[in-house]
């Protein structure tokens, strides 16, 4: 019988732990959303989003984060994934707060909830000072959402052939 996973943070309704093999059903159902993609190059098929796991778990393994799956602490519901993304940002190594919540179940604020204790670990467990958040200038949702968690734009780049806006916040 596998491990449990670590689990990272909690919040008042959500667990955040690292994401296994096991987590392939819900991962791949949520990266074969069109509208959870919609901002991204493309959705990933059931192979794709095994490797997306393998990447994740890759990250935990040299980084110490990346994205965590973000479970209903009331059921275990698994509902997206959120956390700290490895990133080289115009040559330069830097953490990213990522989120993304499955379709069905937006506008409930869990995203926010978790960016919010995945930015207070990453300033009070791994001492980070400085993250950003890469958003496409045409995602709305998500630009409101870096500046509800208190980023302010600091200029834009290109990033997976796309042009992004570099949300920014100091700890």
């Amino acid at each position: 019988m596998p491990a449990e996973p670590r689990v990272i943070l909690e919040t008042k309704r959500l667990r955040l732990r690292e994401m296994t093999v096991e987590d392939l059903d819900f991962i791949s159902t949520l990266l074969s959303d069109p509208l959870v993609m919609r901002f991204y190059l493309a959705t990933l098929s059931r192979d794709e989003s095994a490797a997306w796991i393998k990447d994740r778990i890759s990250q935990y393994e040299s980084h110490g984060y990346s994205l965590w799956l973000v479970q209903l602490r009331a059921t275990g519901e698994p509902v997206g994934q959120v956390g700290l993304v490895p990133q080289i940002i115009d040559g330069v190594d830097k953490p990213e707060v990522g989120y993304m919540i499955r379709s069905d179940q937006w506008r409930q604020g869990y995203a926010a909830e978790a960016a919010m204790g995945v930015i207070y670990y990453a300033r009070t467990t791994l001492d980070m000072r400085r993250l950003v958040s890469l958003v496409r200038p045409e995602n709305v949702p998500s630009q409101e959402m870096a500046k509800g968690l208190g980023m302010s734009i600091e200029g834009q780049t290109d990033h997976a052939g796309l042009r992004h806006d570099i949300y920014v916040i100091e700890l």
